[in-house]
């Protein structure tokens, strides 16, 4: 009598292939309203190429970007604000040139027409003024004197592209120039440095003079320091509303008798950190009401708040645990929301009926009853704080954990490292969960979404508390007996890869690690980051004086190269100018050195972040492939359990 033998958790086939993966990363991107539904902005994962679209409630979405043109901004290197709508008018950045171009919803067979000529320049965060005849826009200039900044008006006449008129100059860093719906007031944001939009900005205000320019400006907010304020806006009644985190969260705050006041309510963040310009996560409706979107132990909400009675009067998209760039026309809002199980959407909801509309999703390839669903985890860390995370069990129809079997586990870190883990659908967890593998999601301490206090505690201390983390993360899921103690694996991307591998040198607990250009050399960094991020590395790390370089070193990869025995994989971009190649190069020539298993793919066309389906569908075969190499070794080392079965 013949026994099938069942593979271990780790082994099992699945029919997710990488390459269906790779393809499902596809995301909404940004969402405006425009004079019938919304027009949102997608990348497509097999071009490249970022596209916008358009649809409204029972009609078919069309694409709305012609062969040649990429919707996409580089002010900041991160960009958003890639494009603005205005009744039919839609003015966009070309990614190739970073140019702005003009069309008309209402005339398809028109090509985009330039409106700016200018090489050196760049653009984002755009606005339409009310009388339609000029943008506002945060321009960013690269020339002899270095980079600048600065907020400009540019007409909307594609006969003759003019040069900029500015508005604002001087600050180190602007965003979000907003007119007033009388076009009589104009708000922006601004930071020096050595802050970033995350710790500490200012908003202003400034009125239009009789001569067609505009008043001094006042400072709505910011003045006292220690406080990030974003996305501000106007009401119908020209109001300014923004979020600030003043009192510890990102709320919004309101204009009244001159300055801003809470809108109590909430206490939670409304927003991530402001990596990208662009984005929406409040908006008023009337006078009286304003949609928001906010979260709770990590999970997305969004609801109706009545600003006269503080207090929410409804809640939409309960299945949602994402919402984000919210926008309202007269009958409908809208926003891009994700959820555990299925694709992002960009959704419709009736004002009157709350009845929800899928304008378009963006596909999976997995049966809903297929995914594993995040379960939030709240646990202890050093020093008596705490920490976060979401674990995703195995999750496989065809097969199921043996009696008294355990999954390997795959920690997954975010890059940023002021950035965030969601809990919506990743093809990439499934990837993992679908083989029987369980995986945690870490939102170290200094990740978003917690409130002002959990994010910023990670100044001076990055490759500390992260890492603590790490390692509290794998002894709680221990503790409750969920994972296989000899078969845990961690992974990090960018600022994530950095944490990975300094989880090695600390501890000897792995089985195997992948760094997804990741830092290695912090102080090398520092040398050839951009200006956005320019003074970020010593906020994270401490002052980068020489009194302090000791201490910085400690926490560098490559220079604990002799505490690091787990086999590592490594993946990199040829073009990454902000993890060079040199830097992932360097660590694996020492890790060989020191003899621990190592393997590298370096692809020459990819730079920061892996934009090409076919590139990481290959990455996440090969991860795959190490892991289940070291686990087999594990096997051969009497772990008692076999591998079995084949995929």
């Amino acid at each position: 009598m013949s026994s099938v033998q069942v593979p271990a958790a780790g082994f099992w086939p699945s029919t997710l292939t990488a390459r269906q993966a790779a393809c499902a990363l596809s995301d909404f991107v940004e969402l405006r309203v425009a004079a019938r539904g919304v027009v949102w902005s997608c990348q497509d994962p097999v071009s490249g190429r970022t596209l916008l679209w358009q649809a409204a409630v029972g009609d078919a979405a069309r694409c709305l970007t012609p062969e040649g043109f990429s919707v996409r901004s580089r002010v900041y290197e991160y960009g958003g604000g890639s494009f603005a709508v205005s009744g039919q008018a839609l003015v966009f950045v070309n990614e190739a040139d970073q140019q702005l171009y003009l069309q008309y919803l209402d005339r398809p067979e028109q090509q985009p027409e330039a409106l700016t000529d200018q090489p050196a320049c760049r653009y984002a965060d755009m606005q339409l003024a009310p009388c339609g005849t000029y943008l506002v826009a945060v321009e960013e200039t690269h020339g002899l004197a270095g980079v600048q900044h600065r907020i400009v008006s540019i007409a909307l006449d594609t006969t003759e592209p003019g040069m900029p008129r500015v508005l604002v100059a001087g600050d180190d860093f602007y965003s979000s120039p907003r007119l007033s719906p009388d076009g009589c007031r104009l708000l922006w944001i601004s930071w020096q440095r050595p802050h970033q939009p995350w710790t500490q900005t200012q908003l202003y205000c400034a009125g239009a003079d009789d001569r067609g320019g505009w008043q001094p400006a006042l400072l709505l907010a910011g003045g006292q320091g220690n406080a990030s304020i974003q996305q501000p806006l106007f009401d119908q009644q020209n109001n300014v509303l923004a979020l600030s985190d003043q009192g510890g969260f990102w709320q919004p705050w309101r204009e009244s008798g001159g300055s801003l006041h809470l809108m109590k309510g909430i206490e939670a963040d409304h927003a991530g950190a402001p990596w990208q310009m662009g984005g929406c996560n409040f908006l008023p409706v009337d006078d009286r009401y304003c949609l928001l979107s906010w979260f709770e132990q990590g999970f997305g909400k969004m609801g109706l708040y009545d600003m006269h009675a503080n207090r929410l009067v409804r809640h939409y998209l309960p299945e949602y645990s994402r919402m984000r760039h919210l926008a309202v026309d007269d009958a409908f809002f809208y926003c891009i929301a994700s959820r555990p199980e299925q694709g992002t959407a960009v959704v419709a909801i009736d004002r009157r009926s709350g009845v929800e509309t899928v304008l378009a999703q963006t596909t999976t390839s997995m049966a809903a009853d297929q995914v594993s669903r995040p379960q939030a985890l709240e646990f202890a860390t050093c020093a008596g704080q705490r920490t976060r995370a979401f674990f995703y069990p195995p999750s496989n129809r065809a097969f199921r954990l043996q009696p008294g079997e355990r999954p390997p586990l795959v920690i997954f870190l975010h890059g940023g490292p002021t950035s965030a883990a969601y809990p919506v659908f990743d093809a990439r967890i499934q990837f993992w969960t679908q083989r029987g593998f369980a995986v945690a999601d870490l939102n170290y301490r200094g990740s978003t979404g917690f409130g002002r206090a959990y994010r910023q505690v990670l100044a001076g201390r990055w490759g500390e508390l992260d890492v603590d983390d790490v390692l509290a993360l794998v002894d709680e899921l221990l503790e409750r007996d969920l994972v296989d103690a000899r078969r845990v694996c961690v992974r990090g991307v960018s600022a994530g890869g950095y944490t990975s591998l300094l989880a090695l040198a600390a501890s000897d607990r792995f089985a195997a690690a992948a760094s997804w250009y990741g830092v290695s050399d912090p102080l090398a960094l520092d040398k050839v980051t951009h200006k956005f991020e320019g003074d970020y590395l010593g906020w994270l790390l401490g002052s980068l004086t020489e009194a302090n370089r000791a201490s910085i070193r400690q926490r560098s990869p490559v220079a604990l190269v002799s505490r690091m025995k787990t086999p590592v994989i490594f993946f990199q971009g040829g073009k990454d100018v902000v993890v060079v190649p040199e830097q992932t190069r360097s660590m694996v020539q020492q890790l060989r050195a020191q003899g621990v298993a190592v393997e590298c793919h370096e692809f020459p066309e990819q730079g920061h972040g892996f934009r090409s389906a076919e590139r990481m569908a290959f990455a996440l075969q090969a991860e795959l492939e190490f892991y289940r190499q070291q686990f087999a070794r594990i096997s051969e080392g009497g772990s008692g359990y076999s591998p079995g079965g084949a995929e």
